[in-house]
């Protein structure tokens, strides 16, 4: 959603729906929602308009602002349509995530990222890992790159799912990265680690299960939380037996570092 001011008494502002609930009935509801919103408030009567754009216009028109980007000290993400730059002592990531959440830009994967740099390298070859709503995949793919033995990338949705088949096999790890479609009953073993960046109530209500997944001594790295959200979620990892050992922040978001105790 975005608004834009054309004077001091206009304004206008552009929502975009998923077509699939963007029926006839859907958007005469929610014209009547906005006008009686409007009447409540004291305010004019919104004019709406409704416009379709094709999944394919929106998912390819923000390719041309996106470039290559270094994160953290080991990590190059490259959009894939784009020849890399040289990248000397960098891993090349190629990313194409379609409609799936997770460039490499936002702050919260960047975490994830440096996050997994620390707990991944020299001497974790064997380390297996779950990414927990692995959106376009990127997080599973850094940490097949960064070493991880085996990744497990699970997500409810079909469309991140693709996504993430499509990095996987982009970057060769068709055979070090297991795709599926679903939550935690999906991940097939118990693994060393697990990654997390999705929504801060989803992970509150995930908390209690990651211990059926990962095994003791392992490790945790959430994300998608605003600092204002932080200590609710440490809260309830110290509530199931787990240690925060540290948490970063980027600007209003932040990542946690947790170990089983």
């Amino acid at each position: 959603m975005a608004s834009q001011a054309h004077g001091e008494d206009r304004i206008s502002i552009h929502a975009y729906l998923p077509w699939f609930r963007a029926t006839l009935l859907d958007l005469a509801a929610l014209a009547l929602r906005l006008r009686q919103d409007a009447l409540v408030a004291g305010q004019p009567i919104p004019k709406l308009r409704w416009e379709r754009i094709e999944a394919e216009d929106w998912s390819n028109s923000w390719k041309q602002h996106w470039q290559p980007e270094p994160v953290g000290d080991k990590l190059l993400i490259c959009p894939a349509w784009l020849d890399p730059p040289p990248h000397p002592g960098r891993l090349l990531l190629r990313l194409d995530p379609g409609m799936a959440f997770g460039t490499g830009t936002h702050p919260t994967t960047q975490l994830c990222l440096e996050a997994l740099e620390m707990r991944l390298g020299a001497g974790t070859e064997g380390v297996t890992v779950a990414d927990v709503g692995c959106g376009s995949g990127i997080l599973s793919v850094a940490a097949a790159l960064l070493g991880a033995k085996r990744v497990f990338a699970v997500d409810i949705d079909p469309l991140a799912v693709q996504a993430t088949l499509h990095n996987r096999d982009l970057n060769g790890l068709t055979d070090r990265i297991v795709v599926a479609q679903g939550s935690l009953e999906h991940i097939p073993e118990m693994v060393d680690g697990l990654v997390c960046n999705i929504l801060t109530d989803v992970i509150l209500d995930m908390i209690p299960e990651f211990g059926l997944v990962v095994k003791k001594g392992g490790w945790l790295i959430l994300s998608g939380i605003l600092l204002e959200q932080a200590k609710l979620v440490a809260e309830m990892l110290e509530a199931n037996e787990w240690a925060v050992a540290a948490l970063w922040r980027r600007g209003e978001w932040c990542c946690l570092n947790a170990r089983m105790t």
